[in-house]
Formats: C-alpha cells, sequence, structure tokens
C-alpha cells in the first residue's frame, strides 16, 4: 500500500487546499484580508522604542574582610551547606518524580484533576500573536493535521466520528481538518481553547459558513466536565495537536494525555512538531497509554468471573493504529534517531511577503515535519500477514517463462500513453524499467544518485500531484489491516542502481507485541515484483512484511 505524493497546494478557483483531496476552506484563503499580522512585525526596527534605565548607585561602605575574617568564614559555612542542600534535593529529584508517577497513578490522578488545568499552564496568546500564528504556522498545522487525520481514514475505512473533541483547539486548525476528511458524519464538536484572543479568531473564520456541525467551546477540561453529563463524555475522536509541547512538566502531560484518553470512546490522536522534544514526548505518551492498558488488562484477566471478565475486556486494551505497526517499546530511542514524517504545502502570498530575508524572495512552498500516534480502544485485529504464502520469482525465473512474442512492444504509442496520465517522474521511471528489461544480466548497471527529501534541491510545481479521481481510485483498491504485517518507512528510500534501501520500523511478533527498526535492501535481481513497488515507495508508507 502507497501512499499519495502528499504535496498540498492552494487552489483558488475551488477555494480548497490541495493535497490529492486535501483542500483547506475558502476562508483560510483570505487570511491576509482578515489579518495582516506580519506587517507590523516587519516594521518592528522602524517602531522599536527602547526604555532606558537609569541606574542609582548607592554608596555603601564596604566591611573590611580583613578585620572580619570569622564573620566570613561564617558566611561561607553558610552558603557552603546550602549548596550541599540544593544538590541532594536534585540528586533526589528525578526519583521522587518518576516515583510519584509510576507507583499508583490511578490513586493520584484524582488529585491530578484537580491542581492541574491547562488554562493554568499553556501559553498565553494575545491578539498580536493570534494573527501572527493565523498567517504564519495555521497551514502548517492544517497539513499535518490534515495528512495524520487521513492516515487514519486510510486504516480505518469504516470510521466516521460523529462526535469531535478538540483540545488546544487554537484558530480551529484541526476543526478544518476534520472537516475535510469527515465532512458528512460531523455532528457534534467540542473545542477546549483557553486563549480568548485563539477563540474569537476561530469564530471569526467560521463566519459565515454553512452545514456546520454543533460546536462548543471550553477553557478547559474541567469545564467541559461541569458542562455535560456522565452519559455525554465520551467523544468518537479526540485530537491534541500542537499543543502537548506547551505543557511544562511530564506530570502535567501525563494528566492531561490521561484525561482526554477517558474522554475518548475509540480513537486518540496526538500530534507535535517533527523535532527532537515533540518527537520524545510522543514516545512518553506512547508508552504511558499502552503500559496503562495494559496493566487494566491484567487486572480483569485475573477476575474468576468470566461474564465480568467478558465485559471488562471490550473496553480494556490500546493499540497503536499509525504510525506504528507494533505495540512494543519504540526501536528508534536505541538508535539514536527521532521517529517524524514531512508534510509539503503551498506558501501563502502573507508568507511569501513577510517570510522572507534580506528583500529576496520565499520558494512557493515549505515543509512541516510533525511527529503523531493514534491509538484506539480494544485489541490488535490478528490478521494474516499480506506476504504470508506469497512465492517470488528471481529476474532469471521470470525471463525463462517469458515468449519471445511478449519482448515486441510499440514503444512510442505506450509513451505517448503514459504521458497523458503520469508525471514526469513517473514516466522517466517506466522509461528505465523498458531499458531495464531489454538490457541483459551482462550489461553494466547504472548508477543513480541517492533520493533525499531536501526542501532547497526540490523543483517546484505548478499544481497538486495527485487529483481527487487518483486519491478515490487508490481507496477503492482496499487498505492495508491493522495487523502486525504491515512495517513503516522512517526517512526517505535511497536508489542506488537496482536496489532501493530503506528504513523500516516493523514488527518482529505475530500479536505486534515487539518491534524493531531494520535496514531492507530490495534488489531487481532477487524480487523484480517488489522492487517495483519500492522503487515508487516514499517516506512515511506501509511496507508488507
Amino acid at each position: 500500500m502507497v501512499a499519495n505524493r502528499n504535496l498540498i497546494t492552494w487552489n483558488t478557483k475551488s477555494g480548497l487546499l490541495n493535497s490529492g483531496s486535501a483542500w483547506l476552506p475558502r476562508q483560510l484563503l483570505r487570511l491576509p484580508r482578515k489579518f495582516s499580522p506580519l506587517k507590523p512585525f516587519a516594521m518592528l526596527p522602524n517602531n522599536l522604542h527602547v526604555a532606558l534605565l537609569s541606574l542609582s548607585v548607592s554608596a555603601v561602605p564596604l566591611r573590611n574582610t580583613f578585620e572580619e575574617e570569622p564573620y566570613m568564614k561564617r558566611k561561607v559555612l553558610r552558603l557552603s551547606q546550602t549548596f550541599n542542600q540544593i544538590k541532594d534535593v536534585n540528586l533526589q529529584l528525578a526519583s521522587t518524580t518518576a516515583k510519584k508517577i509510576v507507583e499508583d497513578p490511578f490513586e493520584q490522578s484524582k488529585r491530578w484533576k484537580i491542581t492541574s488545568s491547562y488554562g493554568d499552564i499553556g501559553l498565553i496568546y494575545r491578539d498580536e500573536e493570534t494573527n501572527a500564528y493565523v498567517a504564519s504556522r495555521m497551514p502548517a498545522v492544517y497539513s499535518a493535521c490534515y495528512r495524520v487525520l487521513k492516515e487514519v481514514r486510510r486504516r480505518l475505512p469504516g470510521f466516521s466520528p460523529s462526535k469531535v473533541l478538540d483540545f488546544g483547539a487554537g484558530t480551529g486548525s484541526a476543526f478544518w481538518a476534520l472537516q475535510e476528511v469527515w465532512p458528512k458524519s460531523l455532528e457534534k464538536v467540542n473545542l477546549i481553547e483557553p486563549s480568548q484572543s485563539m477563540q474569537r479568531a476561530g469564530r471569526s473564520l467560521m463566519q459565515g459558513l454553512k452545514n456546520l456541525p454543533l460546536i462548543h467551546s471550553y477553557d478547559s477540561i474541567q469545564s467541559l466536565s461541569k458542562s455535560i453529563t456522565k452519559s455525554e463524555r465520551e467523544h468518537d475522536l479526540v485530537i491534541a495537536s500542537y499543543v502537548l509541547g506547551e505543557i511544562p512538566s511530564i506530570k502535567d502531560r501525563i494528566t492531561i494525555v490521561r484525561q482526554l484518553w477517558d474522554l475518548t470512546r475509540d480513537i486518540l490522536v496526538l500530534v507535535e512538531p517533527g523535532t527532537p522534544h515533540g518527537s520524545n514526548i510522543i514516545a512518553q505518551m506512547r508508552s504511558h497509554i499502552l503500559w496503562m492498558e495494559e496493566r487494566k488488562y491484567r487486572k480483569s484477566s485475573r477476575k474468576n468471573n468470566e461474564v465480568c471478565k467478558d465485559l471488562i475486556t471490550e473496553k480494556a486494551g490500546a493499540f497503536v493504529v499509525a504510525p506504528c505497526p507494533h505495540d512494543g517499546a519504540c526501536p528508534l530511542v536505541k538508535s539514536g534517531k527521532y521517529c517524524h514524517f514531512v508534510q509539503r504545502l503551498e506558501r501563502t502570498s502573507s508568507q511569501r511577503a513577510y517570510k522572507r530575508s534580506k528583500g529576496d524572495p520565499l520558494r512557493g512552498f515549505e515543509d512541516e515535519k510533525f511527529s503523531y500516534v493514534v491509538f484506539r480502544r480494544g485489541s490488535r485485529p490478528s490478521d494474516p500477514w499480506p506476504l504470508d504464502g506469497m512465492e517470488f520469482e528471481t529476474l532469471k525465473e521470470q525471463h525463462a517463462k517469458r515468449n519471445p512474442e511478449d519482448l515486441e512492444i510499440d514503444y512510442e504509442d505506450w509513451l505517448k500513453l503514459q504521458q497523458s496520465d503520469d508525471t514526469p517522474h513517473e514516466v522517466a521511471d517506466a522509461e528505465t524499467d523498458i531499458a531495464d528489461d531489454l538490457e541483459t544480466d551482462d550489461a553494466p548497471r547504472e548508477v543513480v544518485n541517492a533520493v533525499t527529501y531536501d526542501s532547497d534541491d526540490a523543483v517546484e510545481t505548478d499544481g497538486p500531484i495527485d487529483s481527487e479521481e487518483d486519491e478515490e481510485r487508490e481507496e477503492e483498491r482496499g487498505s492495508a489491516d491493522l495487523g502486525g504485517g504491515w512495517g513503516r518507512i522512517v526517512f526517505m528510500p535511497v536508489r542506488r542502481g537496482r536496489q532501493v534501501t530503506m528504513n523500516v520500523c516493523r514488527s518482529t511478533k505475530r500479536d505486534a507485541s515487539e518491534g524493531s527498526y531494520d535496514r531492507i535492501v530490495v534488489t531487481r535481481t532477487k524480487n523484480p515484483t517488489l522492487h517495483q513497488q519500492a522503487k515508487r515507495s516514499i517516506w512515511g508508507d506501509l511496507w508488507p512484511c
């Protein structure tokens, strides 16, 4: 299963943002008209005011240190004792914090829910910061959220959420992505955002729109819990995008994520920036949720009453839908790398105007790096692996079975047909495939440079690479199951001659309880079937095991 080439572009005719069918609503294209936030910041050197502070130095008689040597000794002794106390406290801080988190978290969660609130520890956005965020960061956050939610739709084609909770909603980036991915199923959306400026900006962008779901805004999880009954607490999908990094301590992050998990009926989505810090936050929350649900599952399995056991295990347990193909410890932690992905999007006119240095115009696109994890309640299905029982022929075996008549190819007609449907890159690959088929095994091999994902060397395109019809046809062909038989390609595959090298995170056990991070080399000589698939695979695609 190969994902489409995820280039997000702005379509001014339809008023939508396009990545295949990833389109941003028309309201967001008018951001420069409603918000011109970066202009004041661009003019900052001309409007900068510096307030000089006058320092008054009073002449205080200095003590004669030579005459008061006993006094100085007492001061030094007290200072040394204070430093030793601080050092002891710092050494005990890590173990004390870890002990509080690990030991009996269910009893302490009640206290955490009362003492911690996202509205108290999150960043405070004023109107100036909100306007700058809408113009500079909202398109990138939207593109990352859309990419993640589209992956959820592909892995769970029968999932259509009707009730959604958006924690840390900001100006509504995740809401627009939800509205685009599931436009017909959304009925009620609860937004949690403590910043009043962010709430006003989000409402302003939604003004005048029709066929919107029922939307309620809250300042914190506590205010949401007070406003709804227990039967209304659960949501089909809960998403927290680009918000956990604003919470300063791991203790408060775990508290927030546990509360969000309690409000989740089916799917929980966490998205953070694709930095080492953001990826580390995602890895920590992933480990805690899986550990917590495994602990619940073990407790429920010890009960003697089989009827109660069946009722409990329907809700107990959790597994990772994406991107991880397993529920074990993250293998990238020991490798020195961090798990993240890249989404390309086209810059808006305001970004091109104000995001520039030394007066040089910017490129028409940018790359947004992000890390994410998607949880689902229940147990991972035990589906057969896609390559079970399959035998692949080598290139020599395929050549031995071919008829001489099959080698007669009308090359010109075939190339004209492909040029009308494929992109230039795909046509070039097709030409290489035909040339390889006509070559003998003794012919010299052509060396292809390594393919890298670097925006500095990328080539701009005039329009979207994939169309909406192409994406619909791709989804109709079927989606990968949720078993452990599908690995995830991490980082861009490298093509060298007739071989493709990929870094794949995959499951090592049938129950997907453990995983590994391996380098896979697919050659055309040994496996021409998978080689064709590997050449067209990109960063973030699934790979069969």
